[in-house]
């Protein structure tokens, strides 16, 4: 085993396994949940009912509003007339002062040289003034202020002498836009803080559904059970409907692994008592060799279908990568069809099954023995490179075989799939890749697979990195190799 340190370009490539991440990243920053939609769609809508309400009642109102104070106007205009016109001229002042305090009302003498500012070109004011007129006479003046005195002027005569009535212009003003806009945002707030409401009593029973779905893929069935007592009649069938098929798969895995285990474990003791018997039975050497060869590869086929009906749970606890894939090496250091490198950093420690991840670096280097073979030495020449990438450690492990076709690569993951005739040469239940990805998955890592741009194929691991250790306290290793543990070079201490 020779040790060695790659370039950068040549130590583990993050491509198949970040690249994937950074899209569903950028999926879920454009992307919009459910809930936001059905949101912002019932919140257009509620918006833009509001607008249409608010537009046809100032619609509606116009016509009376403008009416109705043109009405009140004239009547106060023609009552103020007829007063004065029948009082003498004590009781013309006295009235007068009386309209002034009391009504807020002042009747002026209308100068020639009086200077005014008619209403403003809006639809009332127009309305307004052509609705007077009507009513009053040609000749009538409606002002918004005369001599810089605002308020609303009203000039009609009084026998023949020309006056003004002038009273505060609230009095007959419509609504302003200021009230039209505090109503629209309380109406908006109360209207969208309904649609958010809604939009989630609505998106609640499809959001547990998801999660629920997503334990079911991971098959952490027992967190998947829906409420089966729901209001809605439909969302209570969909529940029950879940829970009875989440129970069922529940049912099929654990009936799976039993048997995958039971049918192993039965096996064990007749292959055991066969290979004895052949070793003492059959006299031809050759013979008994290739008989005891095949019963180890069906020992070995046995132990996959262990592995692969292994349970889910695991425990996870910092490794020593370096320790643990020099365990790995060592173990077949010795192997003729292996030339093995590695650059692993001493110090990186890793989240995970020591155990488990022996498993999984064994089935890597026992896939490229067999797959991974140069065509020209028939030697499987395999690289072993980690190195740290934040919270995440990065493994690498190339052969520099044949590679495999683009298109069967996510294929090669599956149970008891094999690949093209080349690759089928070997003896092998089609299991070694399948339980390195559903090993790495059980501790919260990802695996993925890619053919080289100089030949052979890739197997990328990305295992969550362990923080760093107290000082003088390195990962406790159950791997029994004391060869290699006695060769680990020691922790540096600081300061």
């Amino acid at each position: 085993m020779t040790a060695s340190r790659y370039a950068d370009h040549e130590a583990t490539s993050p491509a198949p396994l970040e690249l994937p991440e950074r899209r569903r990243e950028q999926r879920s920053r454009v992307g919009l949940n459910l809930f936001w939609r059905t949101f912002f769609l019932l919140g257009l809508l509620l918006v833009g009912s509001i607008l249409v309400w608010l537009q046809t009642l100032r619609a509606l109102e116009f016509e009376p509003r403008t009416l109705y104070n043109a009405q009140q106007i004239a009547s106060l205009v023609n009552l103020s007339r007829a007063a004065l016109v029948h009082a003498d001229a004590i009781a013309r002042v006295s009235l007068i002062k009386t309209m002034a305090d009391q009504e807020g009302v002042r009747i002026l003498p209308r100068e020639p040289g009086d200077r005014f500012e008619l209403l403003d070109n809006s639809a009332l004011s127009l309305r307004l003034t052509e609705e007077l007129t009507r009513r009053l006479g040609q000749g009538t003046i409606v002002a918004a202020s005369v001599n810089g005195e605002k308020g609303l002027w009203v000039g009609f005569t009084i026998n023949g002498d020309p006056n003004w009535l002038l009273m505060d212009r609230s009095r007959f003003s419509p609504a302003s836009g200021k009230t039209w806009l505090i109503w629209l945002i309380t109406t908006g707030a109360l209207s969208l803080a309904g649609a958010a409401i809604i939009a989630r009593l609505i998106n609640r029973p499809l959001k547990q559904l998801s999660y629920a779905a997503n334990r079911v893929r991971d098959g952490d069935f027992a967190a998947s059970e829906l409420d089966e007592e729901a209001v809605t009649s439909e969302i209570r069938e969909v529940n029950i409907g879940f829970n009875r098929m989440a129970q069922k798969l529940a049912k099929l895995e654990q009936d799976r692994a039993v048997m995958l285990a039971g049918i192993s474990h039965d096996l064990r003791t007749p292959l055991a008592r066969l290979r004895l018997e052949t070793e003492m039975s059959v006299a031809d050497e050759v013979a008994r060799e290739h008989m005891v060869a095949d019963i180890v590869q069906l020992d070995a086929t046995i132990d996959k279908f262990l592995d692969y009906a292994r349970p889910d749970h695991v425990t996870l606890t910092p490794v020593n990568l370096h320790g643990v894939v020099s365990s790995c090496v060592y173990a077949v250091q010795d192997h003729r069809e292996l030339q093995i490198t590695m650059s692993v950093p001493e110090d990186l420690n890793v989240l995970a099954d020591e155990v488990e991840l022996a498993r999984i670096l064994s089935n890597l280097l026992e896939n490229a023995r067999r797959y991974g073979k140069t065509p020209d030495t028939g030697v499987a020449r395999v690289e072993v490179a980690a190195k740290g990438r934040e919270g995440w450690v990065l493994l690498k492990v190339r052969d520099h075989g044949t590679g495999v076709p683009s298109e069967q690569l996510a294929s090669l993951t599956k149970p008891f799939f094999r690949g093209d005739s080349a690759r089928t040469a070997a003896a092998g239940a089609g299991l070694g890749l399948s339980i390195v990805d559903k090993t790495i998955q059980r501790m919260g890592g990802i695996f993925a697979l890619a053919n080289s741009a100089s030949g052979g194929m890739v197997a990328h691991v990305q295992l969550q990195r362990a923080s760093d250790q107290p000082e003088g306290m390195d990962p406790q290793q159950r791997l029994q190799r004391p060869q290699v543990k006695r060769n680990l070079p020691p922790r540096p201490v600081k300061g």
